[in-house]
């Protein structure tokens, strides 16, 4: 067996360590610089709840705060974040919700001023993909996300988002995979409008 001397065990050790939080922090500051630098996104997404549900569409981001999630045809549900809040549209029963986006697990795509070392981590994994594990521990009902980014240097930031894993409060998982994903197309701030249903009469 091999065995260290005494004096170099702690210096070994210490280099042991060093090494990966070196090179996580430096895979952090990366993702930042991702988000600051991403405009907007286009891309179709694939999203499967605990249930093992599959529903798939089309995501369509545009810096600061705004996203829309829109689903297949026939699915009679809407995600859109503007101004802040984070609106759920159910068609099918006429429903709206609203939240402010800081207290989703979105809001570490949808804020890129916030500091990630404040509230993420890197998650240990395969070289060529970065996952960071988000989550305010202040409000842990406010749940937690881990993006995936996989390294490509045609992405902002040398990043490519993948998806994302997000648990709520409940430990309800929901995973949402990207492909097609397409960086600083122009998007019209009108993409982000939605149909009140509790404006609409119901048909006859």
């Amino acid at each position: 067996m091999f065995r260290f001397l005494p004096a170099l065990a702690p210096a070994l050790a210490l280099a042991a360590v060093a090494a990966p939080v070196s090179a996580q922090a430096d895979d952090l500051a990366s993702v930042q610089r991702h988000l600051r630098a991403l405009t907007t996104l286009t891309a179709d997404f694939t999203q499967t709840d605990r249930n093992g549900r599959v529903l798939t569409g089309v995501l369509t981001l545009k810096q600061p705060g705004r996203v829309r999630f829109q689903y297949e045809k026939g699915v009679p549900l809407l995600i859109v974040a503007e101004g802040g809040a984070l609106t759920f549209i159910d068609y099918s029963v006429r429903q709206v919700q609203r939240w402010p986006i800081r207290n989703s697990p979105l809001g570490v795509l949808l804020d890129p001023g916030r500091d990630l070392s404040r509230y993420a981590r890197v998650v240990p994994g395969a070289p060529q993909i970065v996952s960071v594990e988000a989550r305010d521990p202040k409000h842990p009902e406010y749940g937690r996300i881990t993006l995936i980014f996989a390294r490509d240097a045609g992405g902002p930031a040398g990043l490519k988002l993948q998806g994302w894993v997000a648990l709520d409060s409940q430990n309800n998982r929901t995973t949402v995979r990207l492909t097609n994903q397409r960086h600083g197309a122009p998007v019209s701030d009108g993409t982000f409008r939605w149909n009140d249903p509790r404006r609409t009469s119901p048909r006859s």
